[in-house]
């Protein structure tokens, strides 16, 4: 800087005034008390009577006050376009202009009574013009050319000094960034609840890009129509409004093209299709980006500001940004639905396979009876004349005890259907898919899972199926057992028999009340014989079922009050 300075005509006395200006204008880093500061360095070094600090708004090409000094509320509202005025036209120039007399200037516009001269220079960003500094003053003929140096070399500083705030201003909104991220990455985390995450992500979003509203819209299961699931900020009106159409409506276009859309008015804009809603809302610039999850477009997130603005391409990296954890958080959601969906199906078939079970024992039960009934009844070989009635009765006795027959036999010959089917099997993964079936219903009941699972635990031969079942049903009934809460441990292990014979051990021990002799003695009994005042009573006889029929054995360790292990032994493959 003090280079530049010393290639300047000034002289030492306003060089170094000059560069004691720059040294206060450079204080700060925040961009509003930056620009008050050039304003009041202005008006202080060039000994003015007020002073302003106008730049350009890229979306209306008005000339704005963004800082002033000496200058009322009313004046400090007044907006000129680019040519209009003196200042107007030293930004349409890009051009100083020193004026000794402003009412001999017809390009004066008065923003305070008593000015008689001005002198405005450009400001030029990266050289660009965006705005212009302005001091006036009550005296005729009070600037002189080097002043106009002067202040031209300090709107040199003042430019550097505006796109460094700039700069800050943009790592400040990364940071913002990255907090509201890790905000809403941890409210998906803790929550499978999809509305109150989409609802914590619209917040975020329009705090961050510090916007009127925020909505989500999310495609129907057709695909064509946009439904609002979640905003911040949005009026009754908003909220009520009808759905909107994929292919006709502004925020399809930007689902179906899968790119941001910026609108600068939604008042005005003939393709909004809710214009006089907007104006009741206050809505005017829209910024909207598509929802995107595996490279499908799943719905748009759009902000609105309260007045004209042009959203930067950084802001346009946030929100997207947002928008994908949205869309990460919705199909999350999507899949936790589905993972109590198949529970609930797992349940509903061990509901079926305790049927099945129960519906052969009770045909076992019944065959033996039968077969006595049918021996007995052929055995009194009961003949009558053909003219006495008993000889039909008996024709339909022995009719009906074949029928009953029959059926018991089907319903056998349907019970060995599920034999097992044996293949490789590894126990850790089947207990790994378990534990995220089930993780949902334990964590509501106040359950902690634990698994301690031997990593290199070899395969056993079974029907993962039925396995999973029986394991299933004993993560459940150990769930039962601790209403209150408590802790569930599954640990696998490898064994070794003291027949040099290798086997492997799965525990399920739970911190519930325990068992009595009693219960334990009964537990793998016929569910016929079952006297559970809760549930089914089927899920220990169906355990016990499907690890006989593994050539395993299952073993209950279990002190009244101290909870209950449940250990199955597998022969290794």
């Amino acid at each position: 800087m003090s280079e530049e300075l010393s290639k300047s005509k000034l002289t030492p006395e306003r060089l170094s005034l000059l560069y004691q200006v720059s040294n206060v204008i450079h204080s700060t880093l925040e961009s509003q008390e930056a620009l008050q500061l050039i304003v009041s360095e202005a008006v202080r070094v060039m000994r003015a009577s007020s002073g302003s600090l106008v730049l350009i708004n890229p979306t209306t090409n008005f000339l704005e006050i963004h800082a002033a000094q000496n200058l009322s509320s009313t004046a400090r509202k007044l907006k000129l376009r680019v040519g209009e005025g003196i200042t107007g036209w030293v930004a349409q120039v890009g051009k100083p202009a020193r004026v000794g007399d402003v009412t001999q200037d017809k390009r004066y516009v008065s923003v305070r009574g008593g000015v008689r001269s001005e002198l405005a220079v450009p400001l030029e960003v990266r050289g660009e013009v965006r705005g212009v500094i302005n001091v006036d003053s009550d005296r005729a003929d009070a600037f002189s050319a080097e002043d106009q140096e002067l202040l031209q070399e300090l709107a040199v500083q003042a430019a550097k000094v505006i796109h460094n705030t700039w700069l800050y201003e943009q790592l400040r909104l990364k940071v913002a960034l990255f907090e509201s991220l890790a905000s809403v990455s941890r409210t998906i985390n803790s929550t499978l609840n999809l509305d109150e995450a989409l609802r914590a992500i619209t917040k975020e979003a329009c705090e961050l890009m510090r916007s009127r509203m925020c909505s989500l819209m999310l495609l129907d299961e057709s695909g064509e129509w946009l439904d609002l699931r979640a905003s911040f900020g949005a009026g009754d009106s908003y909220i009520n409004k009808p759905r909107l159409s994929a292919e006709e409506s502004l925020i399809g276009v930007v689902v179906r093209r899968k790119k941001p859309l910026q609108v600068a008015n939604v008042q005005t804009d003939t393709r909004y299709q809710n214009v006089e809603l907007a104006r009741r809302e206050g809505l005017v610039s829209l910024l909207s980006v598509p929802l995107i999850f595996a490279g499908q477009s799943i719905g748009a997130m759009s902000v609105y500001t309260a007045r004209p603005y042009n959203f930067s391409n950084e802001e346009i990296k946030i929100l997207s940004a947002l928008a994908e954890l949205s869309a990460i958080a919705i199909e999350k959601a999507r899949l936790y639905e589905r993972v109590v969906d198949v529970e609930e199906q797992l349940r509903q078939n061990e509901k079926l396979s305790a049927l099945g079970l129960l519906a052969a024992e009770v045909a076992h039960e019944i065959r033996n009876p039968l077969t006595v009934m049918k021996l007995l009844y052929h055995s009194l070989d009961l003949k009558f004349p053909a003219s006495d009635p008993r000889a039909k009765d008996t024709q339909i006795i022995e009719s009906k005890i074949e029928h009953l027959n029959k059926i018991v036999e089907q319903i056998l010959d349907f019970a060995r259907t599920t034999e097992p089917k044996f293949a490789p099997v590894n126990l850790n993964d089947l207990v790994d898919e378990l534990g995220l079936l089930v993780r949902h219903k334990l964590s509501n009941q106040g359950i902690k899972l634990v698994r301690e699972l031997q990593s290199d635990l070899p395969l056993v031969s079974g029907d993962a199926p039925q396995l999973e079942q029986a394991f299933l049903n004993l993560i459940l009934n150990a769930a039962e057992a601790m209403p209150d809460g408590g802790s569930l441990t599954i640990r696998s292990r490898l064994v070794r028999g003291s027949d040099k014979s290798t086997q492997v051990a799965v525990e399920f021990k739970d911190t519930g009340a325990g068992m009595s002799v009693e219960q334990q003695k009964r537990a793998f009994k016929t569910v016929l014989a079952t006297t559970k005042a809760k549930g089914t009573g089927l899920g220990l006889a169906i355990v016990g079922r499907i690890i006989e029929t593994h050539h395993g054995r299952i073993k209950i360790l279990s002190r009244h009050g101290r909870g209950t292990t449940m250990r199955v032994m597998l022969p290794v493959k």
